[in-house]
């Protein structure tokens, strides 16, 4: 049972998935925290790598096949076969892309110099960067540290923290 009298002051994010959606939930809920005052901390991990990896960080897809979530304009479910047509995943990542830039949502390069620029820290997965065999220059310039989970857990605990996975 939670403790009713400690407020959240610190969250780590995980992240391990680099679709649109995965990544801008992670860099929405980040932002949101240090504009609340919290402590943040977003570590990438596995494919989330990509939205810290310099060639991919702006280059993000919204799968189409198996996502449960996909609608069609106007509300209808998305048929799963219709994703498999080549192009299709493009043009809803465009179209989501561009309906987050209507709103005024900068891409995620802008939005991590956002959560950096509140306080919040950026960090990346050791055992993903060197399963993927990248290394510390191939990510966004401004990530604190190549850390092995262990790390990151223990900049994350304390009283009043949460870990959030997306």
């Amino acid at each position: 049972m939670a403790n009713k009298d400690i407020a959240v002051k610190k969250v780590a994010i995980i992240c391990a998935k680099a679709s649109i959606e995965d990544v801008y939930a992670a860099l929405v809920m980040a932002n949101g925290a240090v504009m609340e005052g919290m402590e943040c901390k977003l570590f990438f991990t596995f494919f989330g790598l990509d939205a810290i990896t310099k060639k991919q960080m702006n280059k993000l897809h919204t799968p189409t096949v198996g996502n449960p979530g996909m609608r069609m304009p106007g509300g209808g479910a998305f048929p799963t076969w219709l994703g498999t047509i080549p192009g299709v995943e493009a043009g809803v990542s465009k179209m989501m892309m561009k309906g987050m830039e209507e709103l005024d949502i900068p891409p995620v390069d802008e939005f991590l110099e956002m959560i950096t620029a509140g306080g919040g820290e950026v960090y990346a997965c050791k055992l993903a960067v060197d399963m993927f065999k990248l290394k510390k220059e191939d990510l966004w310039d401004d990530v604190s540290g190549v850390i092995t989970i262990g790390d990151f857990y223990a900049m994350a605990g304390g009283d009043g923290s949460q870990v959030i996975f997306t």
